[in-house]
């Protein structure tokens, strides 16, 4: 395995890859792979790590026939339920917090009627 730099030419930015070799069977010549591990960075001569990127959700092509949706639709669907879900999760926490509170301040005053006062 051999660390590999290449400048690219239009931005002048120089990626740093892992280069592994192997002989391709059937051409019989030898072939690399490359794995992009990052920049390399002009003033301290440091390589710094690229961003992942995103793996896209693929649907069948028969999922969108005799539709005129997109065909990240599905995924778009399915992002909006999952927000929902998010969304009355908080608003039932929320209520149950502030119910809790008023317990607590309830708590609270019936103490202090004892004359015991509660730490906070």
């Amino acid at each position: 395995m051999a660390i590999v730099k290449q400048t690219n030419k239009k931005t002048g930015v120089t990626y740093v890859y892992e280069s592994h070799s192997y002989r391709d069977k059937e051409t019989k010549q030898p072939r690399a792979k490359r794995k992009l591990i990052g920049r390399l960075d002009e003033e301290t001569g440091q390589i710094v790590p690229t961003r992942k990127r995103k793996e896209r959700v693929t649907t069948s092509p028969s999922d969108s026939v005799g539709t005129n949706q997109p065909d990240d639709s599905n995924s778009c669907i399915a992002l909006l339920d999952s927000i929902r879900e998010k969304d009355e999760t908080i608003k039932a926490l929320r209520a149950e917090i502030t119910s809790l509170q008023r317990e607590r301040a309830k708590i609270s005053k019936e103490l202090m009627e004892l004359g015991i006062r509660l730490q906070k």
